[in-house]
């Protein structure tokens, strides 16, 4: 009964936001991402733990600046995202503007596939909406919400231009398939995850347990592994980006797995550094060294946080 009302909830903000103009989308988001602020206090303190890891030598006003506003670009996440989800296709390309399309496109044309990485950063699910239009549709590898109902809803935004989800059962025999096809797959790679696909590399200098999928796959198939971003332009418009292809080392160099692993987190770092205020400050990503209170997600998984 409770995930009912979560749903028809959602239903019908989709519905009011459909008619709402983008300024006030951007206003209700930030206030929303600033209420969770105020009020989600287990989440805040993980922010803040966190980016007193990040960045030891910046003022603790400034860091919690940061974490203010992450919280606020949350809220216009999840709101801005309900919003491109109700245009058209052709509404949803007249927003969006590219950086590097045409290294997408090289990368495609070797005939290996390609992985697309990115973390919880910008607007990274407009840009799997986006890339379907502009390129071609891709697999989008995710976990399931615990809530049925709201999965299947976020489950429909994401395919809504033509992507396929990828869960978790067979997920490797799924990818292998889609990169021997030709096709693209999209993959999160900045959190934490456990278990024997977990390899540890440095992230803002401290070790962090990583995916080692992506490079365990490319350096099987071929397929070039291209770092995408999504940016905010302002007045609901966005600037995506796609750039240069991820340097492999050689296969059978000894930890050729880790090293293509950090290179891949080395992107991300540098586009967080840049904004950070536009990262996912709230999940534990420095387990080892970070907060030990155990906070739920952020996005509520239906499985362990494992790879």
């Amino acid at each position: 009964m409770r995930h009912r009302f979560e749903y028809l909830t959602v239903r019908m903000l989709l519905a009011a936001v459909r008619v709402m103009p983008d300024w006030l989308v951007h206003r209700v988001g930030t206030l929303i991402g600033l209420a969770f602020y105020i009020l989600d206090r287990g989440h805040r303190r993980i922010a803040e733990q966190n980016l007193a890891l990040a960045f030891p030598i910046r003022p603790v006003r400034e860091r919690g600046g940061i974490a203010r506003a992450a919280f606020a670009h949350f809220g216009r996440l999840l709101f801005e995202l309900l919003k491109f989800s109700t245009l058209s296709s052709e509404e949803m390309l007249a927003r969006v503007e590219c950086d590097g399309e045409e290294r997408a496109r090289l990368a495609y044309a070797q005939g290996k596939g390609v992985i697309f990485i990115t973390g919880h950063f910008g607007y990274w699910e407009l840009h799997a909406l986006a890339h379907a239009l502009r390129v071609e549709p891709i697999g989008v590898l995710a976990r399931a919400l615990d809530n049925p109902q709201l999965n299947g809803l976020l489950e429909h935004i994401r395919q809504r231009t033509g992507n396929t989800v990828v869960y978790r059962r067979g997920t490797i025999r799924r990818v292998m398939r889609m990169l021997q096809a030709g096709h693209g797959v999209a993959v999160l790679i900045d959190q934490h995850i456990m278990g024997s696909d977990a390899i540890y590399v440095d992230f803002f200098e401290r070790p962090v347990a990583t995916t080692s999928v992506v490079a365990a796959l490319a350096l099987r198939t071929g397929s070039p592994v291209v770092p995408v971003f999504a940016l905010p332009l302002g007045g609901g418009r966005y600037r995506l980006i796609y750039e240069h292809p991820v340097e492999p080392p050689r296969a059978d160099t000894d930890g050729a797995v880790r090293d293509f692993t950090q290179r891949c987190t080395d992107v991300l770092e540098m586009y967080v550094r840049r904004h950070p205020e536009l990262w996912l400050w709230m999940h534990r990503r420095w387990r080892d060294t970070g907060p030990s209170a155990d906070v739920p997600g952020m996005f509520p998984s239906a499985e362990p946080d494992v790879e």
